[in-house]
């Protein structure tokens, strides 16, 4: 795996979901879609406190602390627990690019990872890897997610007409 350039697309993602938040007025922010869904605001949330709960902290203990235990995290229960939804979306996203930063010095700083290091955790095995793999792929899903969320709230504002016209996912 080449570190460096999954590096440089995590600074990309980072690009593209700040431009996927800027500019959203507050009650569109905290919309969602049906009760179990979650808003924008969740969203970015979710991906800032995975960025600095879970992913460098798993993935620095796997690389360099064997045998230390990985934090718990609960990232569906931080959703109601840390009041996501009543946060303030810009300073939720800054935060986020803030961690993000963090993280990419982190992640550069890093000479000669050993990838094949393995973290024996609850639901099996896993590799460092996998682990940063796994990272630069969580944030395309949540930047898909931030998409649909764009797209459903679409529908609402155009009502009663139809976006059909323009295809399906």
């Amino acid at each position: 795996m080449n570190l460096e350039l999954v590096t440089a697309q995590m600074a990309h993602n980072a690009k593209r979901i700040a431009s996927l938040i800027q500019g959203v007025p507050v009650e569109r922010g905290r919309w969602r879609p049906t009760p179990d869904s979650w808003s924008m605001l969740e969203t970015i949330n979710h991906l800032y406190d995975e960025e600095r709960k879970d992913f460098r902290v798993r993935l620095d203990i796997t690389l360099h602390h064997p045998g230390q235990p990985w934090p718990p995290i609960d990232p569906a229960g931080w959703v109601t627990e840390y009041e996501y939804n009543q946060r303030d979306l810009a300073q939720s996203l800054s935060g986020f690019l803030d961690e993000r930063e963090e993280s990419l010095k982190w992640l550069r700083g890093l000479t000669d990872p050993n990838w094949e290091a393995v973290y024996e955790a609850p639901f099996g095995s896993i590799t460092a890897g996998v682990m940063f793999a796994s990272w630069a792929a969580h944030d395309l899903l949540h930047m898909r997610q931030l998409l649909e969320l764009h797209w459903a709230y679409t529908g609402l504002l155009v009502d009663p007409y139809s976006v059909e016209y323009a295809g399906s996912w």
